[in-house]
């Protein structure tokens, strides 16, 4: 399977006339927060596949060209809090970062996480129980502490999903919130407990093996 992920970065060769040639052979599209949603409207109705997405810390309600106020992407599917079985992939989201200022947004502490992962852990261990198998795909805007983020507060990982990932340990888990640009020297890909855990801060366009263990990574 085929599969382009996003996160919070606008990138030219994704938002581009010639997308439909570059990413012909995308089966799905997977977002991790913090784009314009006039931008994953344009991917998915380009490709014409399935988007789903959790939401980013600076999400916000965007007005279209005809005046209308939108609250989230057209044509996309939120997996925020919840689990979802689509193109035979077991996938799961939860958004936002660790709460660093003020501002309204997807911000939490790490006991609101904690308890954000507690509620989701529930529907998890359900669907593990209905459908005999474990979590393919986790989807998240802030990384797993110590794994892929920065040293200054806004970037630190959550700690919840450390207990996450050890309890389900999904094949994938895909990430953003850490630009490359400010995390020089951070790495963006890593094995950890039998998981596969990528920073798709910009995009990658990649192939999801539903036998093997490891995705095989074409372009960054």
């Amino acid at each position: 399977m085929r599969v382009l992920t996003l996160s919070d970065e606008i990138v030219p060769l994704v938002y581009s006339l010639q997308i439909k040639e570059r990413f012909a052979d995308v089966n799905l599209i997977l977002a991790c927060g913090d784009l314009p949603y006039y931008y994953l409207e344009y991917v998915v109705s380009m490709l014409d596949k399935p988007c789903y997405y959790v939401s980013g810390n600076h999400d916000q309600p965007e007005w279209t060209g005809a005046g209308e106020l939108i609250t989230e992407p057209r044509g996309c599917v939120s997996v925020e809090n919840t689990v979802m079985m689509t193109t035979g992939l077991m996938i799961a989201g939860l958004g936002g970062c660790l709460r660093y200022n003020n501002e309204r947004g997807h911000q939490y502490t790490e006991y609101q996480m904690s308890l954000r992962m507690l509620k989701l852990a529930t529907k998890l261990w359900w669907k593990r129980a209905v459908y005999r198998r474990n979590l393919d795909v986790m989807l998240t805007h802030a990384p797993l502490a110590g794994i892929h983020d920065a040293d200054d507060r806004p970037h630190r990982g959550v700690q919840a999903f450390l207990t996450l990932q050890r309890w389900f340990t999904p094949r994938y888990w895909i990430h953003g919130h850490v630009h490359r640009s400010y995390a020089y020297g951070v790495a963006f890909e890593t094995y950890f407990n039998s998981t596969m855990i990528y920073n798709t801060a910009g995009y990658r366009h990649m192939s999801f093996d539903l036998i093997k263990q490891h995705p095989k990574e074409s372009h960054v």
